[in-house]
């Protein structure tokens, strides 16, 4: 009998979640306006692109006064962290090493900082939005300035050229072996400015991308009395189910209706909708 009340509850309680629509934050207005990348193409010209590696971290923005991250939430660093830091806009990554995104979305995520946990994070600077010129002025200038600071949790992301794309996808094969990610592309020539564009590349040896939670789909069978899936829409507004790769606590505990979810996927269909998608993770710093 408890089991069945249980079942009729989480169906009840999925079925108003289904209803509901994602509710709106009111960081979500104040956003910084981002560079943000596109997929890397096998075949486009290299010539003129620095070449970095992608931190697996939580994207920051110091807007000259607060630290904040993509989804436009505040911060809450420890003073000593962000002191001295310049009145200009930095972009960057707040990252706690290779394979540690856990902990630096953890330790970016508390109210009250954790003084001894933001001692393991490093700032790892690649652009200064509110510079005028190209990238490859911006890079002289970056590194001009992150150097007078003289932090060493504040550091300025090295770049590199390739010349072809043998070259690029050794030194991808390399940095994955090592426990990174992947790589960045960010053309030289290009100025900042907000969206995507293939002004940045990310090259990874999958596709991954992000989707807001619209719904909670009731399982069956195994997972019966507990979530099947979860219903996701992404940024152009298609929604598709979102089922393989969630954990137990997962299902019994799923993110929130309105917040930001990764999945990985290989290849899209003709409708542009992921194919075999599943789920990484819960993206805690958009809102």
């Amino acid at each position: 009998m408890l089991q069945r009340r249980r079942v009729l509850t989480w169906l009840a309680w999925a079925a108003w979640s289904l209803a509901v629509p994602a509710p709106a934050s009111a960081a979500d207005a104040d956003a910084p306006a981002l560079l943000l990348a596109q997929v890397y193409r096998p075949g486009m010209a290299l010539h003129g692109y620095w070449v970095s590696e992608k931190y697996d971290g939580v994207r920051g923005y110091w807007d000259g006064q607060r630290l904040r991250t993509r989804g436009g939430e505040v911060v809450n660093a420890p003073a000593w962290f962000t002191a001295g830091w310049p009145a200009q806009p930095l972009d960057g990554e707040l990252w706690a090493g290779r394979g540690q995104f856990a902990q630096a979305q953890s330790t970016t995520a508390r109210q009250t900082p954790d003084d001894a946990a933001w001692r393991q994070l490093r700032f790892m600077v690649f652009d200064l939005p509110a510079h005028g010129g190209s990238f490859d002025e911006r890079l002289g200038a970056l590194q001009t300035l992150v150097a007078s600071l003289q932090q060493p949790w504040v550091q300025a992301v090295p770049q590199q050229r390739v010349a072809t794309d043998a070259a690029l996808q050794a030194l991808l094969a390399r940095t994955v072996r090592g426990g990174g990610e992947g790589l960045m592309l960010h053309r030289g020539a290009s100025h900042y400015r907000a969206g995507r564009s293939d002004d940045l590349l990310k090259v990874k040896t999958h596709d991954d991308t992000e989707a807001r939670v619209v719904g909670h789909i009731p399982g069956q069978g195994k997972h019966a009395g507990r979530l099947g899936a979860l219903l996701v829409e992404m940024p152009s507004g298609q929604r598709f189910k979102l089922g393989t790769g969630l954990t137990d606590a997962e299902r019994e505990s799923p993110p929130p209706l309105g917040s930001w979810v990764t999945y990985r996927f290989r290849g899209q269909h003709a409708s542009g909708l992921p194919r075999f998608a599943s789920f990484v993770r819960v993206r805690h710093d958009r809102p």
